[in-house]
């Protein structure tokens, strides 16, 4: 899971890069690959669980603002996303941390 959420920040990292040097092409295909991803994360949510809808939502708006940066080409945006997802990627560590501290 955490790994999924760095190749999601790599990715974006690298489409921003991408479209200050005017490389649309790739900075879509990077963007359309995030959006694989947080669509695949969304997946796998088990739905018996209240915390996963509001995952899912979460995953939902991630994949609406990427379909906006390709739209737009707002690199903006991805400054405003990548945060949001190092947030949530730092919740999983912990909550990982503390599921190994508790023999889970």
């Amino acid at each position: 899971m955490i790994l999924l959420y760095e190749e999601t920040i790599k990715r974006l990292k690298k489409a921003e890069i991408l479209a200050y040097n005017s490389d649309y092409v790739n900075f879509e295909k990077e963007i359309k690959r995030t959006q694989e991803i947080i669509a695949y994360l969304n997946s796998t949510l088990d739905r018996k669980h209240h915390i996963s809808a509001k995952l899912s939502r979460m995953y939902n708006f991630f994949y609406y603002q990427m379909a906006r940066i390709i739209a737009g080409r707002n690199v903006e945006l991805i400054k405003e996303l990548i945060p949001l997802i190092e947030e949530l990627k730092d919740v999983y560590k912990q909550a990982d941390i503390l599921s190994k501290r508790q023999g889970v």
